[in-house]
C-alpha cells in the first residue's frame, strides 16, 4: 500500500516530557513543575526534572531521528524556558536552545513542526490567574510573536495549541493534569474561551511576525465515533454522535473545533452550558476564527455506533477480550479511517495526524533488543486504515507517530512507554526498538508491504 508522493512521515514529542533541565539556564517554572511537587499527583512521585535530558542530548536525538528516516519532527517549545515569567524578559539561552535544535533538524533533512503550547504554562502567569485572566490571549500572542521573529525564517509549520480538551478539561475541571484545579463550569468555560482567543491571537502574531511563508494549524484531540457497519444508517449515527454535545463535559469535538474552523460555538453546546457561559465579546468569534492552513488532530482510539430502533444512536460494546493497550485504551484502527473522513467533511482543511501511537510494556530483552511486536501490529493496522481513507479521497498530508522516544507521561510518570526508541531512565541510554526499524522501512518505501 503506497502513500501519496509528498506524504510526510514523522514523529512527535513535547517539551516537558523530554527536555529535562527544568531549572537550568534561566528557565522559569511551569505548572507541570508545580504539579510534580503535589503529593500523590504523579505516579510514584516522579517528575520531569530530567526526563530524557533532551535539552543536553538533542544532537544525539536528532541523529537517531535521521537514522529512523524521519522526514518531519513535531516538537513543542517550553514557554517558560523562553520567557521565564511568561511575559516580558526573554531568556536568550532558552531561545537559543530552540534555534540550535531547528538548525540541527534542518541539517539532518528533517522538517520542523513547532507547537507553541503543549501544556507547560508559565507558573508566574498561573499566579496571575492563568487562562482565567482576560489578558492571557495577549500574553500568548506576545510569546508567539517572539518565536516567529526568531525561527520563522527556517520553521514554516506551526501549531498553536495541543489538545485543549486535556489542558482545560483535565487541568481545570478534573484536576488530574496541571495545574490540578477542580473548578466549576463558569470558570472552566472562561478558561476555555480565553484559550480559544489565545489561539486566534497567536495566529495573528505568527502571520504578523513571520519572516517567510508559514503554515499554521491547530491540534485538538480527535474524539472519534465510527459506524459499526459501513451502512448509511450507522454512518449517520456515528457522525451525529461525533459532532454532537450531549452532556456537560470538555471531552468533545465541536466546542473546541467549531469556533476555530466555523466561527461559532455549537448550538447544542450553548444550550447545555447556557447558565455557565462567560461573557463573549462582539468580536471574539472573529478573533478565534482566523484563517488557518491545516487541521492537526491526535487520534488514538474510537468508539463504534449503530442506528438502533426508533432512530436511537447506540454505542456498540466491545467484545470480551477486545485488544487493549497498556493504557487500557481499545485498539480501534477504524478511528484512523472515519476520524479524518468525518473531520474533513465538516471542516474542509488538509489534515495531519499529529499524534497516533500506543503505550506498551516494553523492556530490553536478554539479547539487548526491544521486541515491541504489539506496537508494530498496532501501527500497521492504523496506517492501513489511514491509507484507505486517503484512497477514498481524504486529504491527509502526513502522519506523526507518538512518540519518537519513551518519555514522562504526565500523571502516569514513566510508567507508560509510547516511544519508537527505548529510554533507560537511569542511564538515559537510547535504543531503537523493533518498531523503529519497522517504521524506518515504512518511510523508505513510502507505505506498507501489505
Amino acid at each position: 500500500m503506497n502513500f501519496p508522493k509528498n506524504f510526510l512521515w514523522g514523529a512527535a514529542t513535547s517539551a516537558y516530557q523530554i527536555e529535562g533541565a527544568a531549572q537550568q539556564d534561566g528557565k522559569g517554572l511551569s505548572v507541570w513543575d508545580m504539579m510534580c511537587r503535589k503529593p500523590g499527583a504523579i505516579w510514584r512521585g516522579q517528575n520531569g526534572d530530567i526526563a530524557c535530558d533532551h535539552y543536553h542530548r538533542y544532537p544525539e536525538d536528532v541523529a537517531l531521528m535521521k537514522e529512523v528516516g524521519l522526514q518531519a519532527y513535531r516538537f513543542s517549545v517550553s514557554w517558560p524556558r523562553v520567557i521565564p515569567d511568561g511575559m516580558g524578559r526573554i531568556n536568550t539561552k532558552g531561545l537559543d536552545f530552540y534555534d540550535k535544535l531547528v538548525d540541527e533538524l534542518l541539517a539532518a533533512g528533517i522538517r520542523p513542526f513547532l507547537t507553541l503550547f503543549h501544556w507547560d504554562y508559565p507558573y508566574e502567569l498561573y499566579l496571575r490567574g492563568g487562562w482565567l485572566n482576560p489578558s492571557s490571549p495577549e500574553w500568548f500572542a506576545e510569546y508567539a510573536g517572539i518565536l516567529a521573529e526568531k525561527l520563522s525564517d527556517r520553521v514554516h509549520d506551526w501549531i498553536t495549541h495541543n489538545e485543549p480538551q486535556c489542558f482545560i478539561g483535565d487541568g481545570h475541571r478534573t484536576g488530574v493534569h496541571a495545574p490540578g484545579d477542580k473548578l466549576d463550569w463558569p470558570e472552566v468555560l472562561k478558561a476555555g474561551h480565553n484559550c480559544l482567543l489565545a489561539h486566534g491571537r497567536a495566529v495573528q502574531a505568527l502571520r504578523a511576525n513571520g519572516r517567510d511563508k508559514i503554515n499554521v494549524g491547530y491540534a485538538p484531540v480527535g474524539i472519534v465515533k465510527f459506524p459499526a457497519r459501513n451502512e448509511p444508517a450507522d454512518i449517520k449515527a456515528a457522525r451525529e454522535v461525533m459532532f454532537g454535545m450531549w452532556e456537560k463535559t470538555m471531552w468533545n469535538n465541536t466546542w473546541w473545533m467549531d469556533p476555530v474552523f466555523l466561527g461559532r460555538y455549537p448550538d447544542d453546546g450553548l444550550k447545555i452550558f447556557e447558565n455557565d457561559l462567560p461573557p463573549i465579546g462582539p468580536h471574539d468569534m472573529e478573533i478565534i476564527n482566523q484563517p488557518i492552513d491545516f487541521f492537526g488532530v491526535n487520534i488514538y482510539s474510537g468508539e463504534a455506533y449503530r442506528m438502533g430502533q426508533g432512530n436511537r444512536m447506540e454505542p456498540v460494546p466491545l467484545d470480551p477480550g477486545h485488544p487493549l493497550t497498556a493504557f487500557y485504551w481499545p485498539v480501534q484502527p477504524e478511528a484512523l479511517y472515519w476520524g479524518p473522513r468525518f473531520f474533513q467533511e465538516r471542516y474542509k482543511r488538509p489534515i495531519f495526524i499529529t499524534e497516533n501511537g500506543m503505550a506498551n510494556p516494553d523492556w530490553v530483552a536478554q539479547d539487548g533488543h526491544i521486541h515491541d511486536t504489539q506496537r508494530i501490529d498496532f501501527t500497521h493496522r492504523y496506517l492501513q486504515a489511514l491509507g484507505q481513507a486517503i484512497r477514498d479521497g481524504v486529504d491527509v498530508r502526513g502522519y506523526f507517530h507518538w512518540s519518537i522516544m519513551d518519555n514522562f507521561e504526565w500523571a502516569e510518570g514513566f510508567k507508560q512507554r509510547f516511544g519508537l526508541i527505548h529510554v533507560d531512565f537511569n542511564t538515559l541510554k537510547r535504543t531503537l526498538k523493533d518498531s523503529a526499524r519497522w517504521y524506518q522501512q515504512v518511510i523508505a518505501r513510502n507505505g506498507l508491504e501489505s
